[in-house]
């Protein structure tokens, strides 16, 4: 197994079935920060469904068309980043996040984010990361920004989320815009 320092007593491992258990009681510690903008707490409401989600991205991890990591917060399950998909033919992929409010404001997202992205565009050959995120959070927002991707557009009313429709912003970077980024 890998981890990947984020400083602080923080770091990136991947997030397996075996951490079923631990995974569902990050998500009951999160649940109502964490849904504010993404469905993950309505889909992992119990054990099997903990495991369910974990498996799943187990087989696109295996069949190399999405990736799910945990961060780790002085030992303890705090959040996660991903490749909700991955399209190595293409070379396109779409990252994501979630973290509890505990781990909320310190950077980790930004600092996981930015390692998974490395990895898919030097070891995987991936040519444009997108970031999709719904117009009202600004957190996940100011990610892509430090993250120096570039808003493409608004997806207007586009996603439907206990019972209102959200603007869904896309942003994205590309490989030269990446490695040009973070040359210095």
């Amino acid at each position: 197994m890998f981890a990947v320092s984020l400083g602080d007593g923080a770091e990136l491992r991947p997030l397996e079935p075996w951490h079923a258990g631990e995974f569902l009681s990050h998500i009951d510690r999160g649940r109502e920060f964490i849904g504010r903008y993404v469905g993950l707490p309505d889909s992992v409401t119990d054990l099997d469904s903990s495991l369910a989600f974990l498996r799943a991205y187990a087989e696109k991890a295996a069949s190399d068309t999405g990736r799910v990591y945990g961060i780790w917060v002085d030992g303890e399950l705090a959040g996660g980043v991903l490749f909700r998909t991955m399209d190595v033919p293409k070379g396109t992929a779409e990252a994501g996040c979630w973290l509890e409010p505990s781990a909320a404001g310190r950077g980790l997202v930004t600092k996981a984010v930015r390692a998974i992205i490395d990895w898919a565009v030097e070891e995987r050959g991936i040519h444009r990361v997108e970031w999709v995120v719904s117009s009202e959070n600004a957190a996940s927002i100011a990610v892509a920004r430090r993250l120096g991707m570039t808003k493409d557009g608004v997806l207007r009313e586009s996603y439907p989320y206990r019972g209102r429709r959200h603007d869904m912003e896309v942003w994205s970077v590309l490989a030269p815009e990446w490695r040009a980024g973070w040359s210095d």
